[in-house]
């Protein structure tokens, strides 16, 4: 699930490359949204610790 973020940044890097502007920044935001996302659900994740 991690690997999606680097997936689409990385895809923005070769649109970026190929310069299509428009794609590259659209595969940026798109990564950032999930990576948004992903932090969220990590860090409201209960944490089953029993002492």
């Amino acid at each position: 699930m991690m690997s999606l973020p680097f997936l689409l940044f990385a895809c923005g890097l070769g649109a970026a490359w190929l310069r299509q502007r428009g794609a590259a920044m659209g595969f940026w935001v798109a990564g950032f949204v999930v990576m948004l996302v992903l932090f969220r659900i990590h860090m409201t994740e209960v944490l089953n610790i029993a002492l």
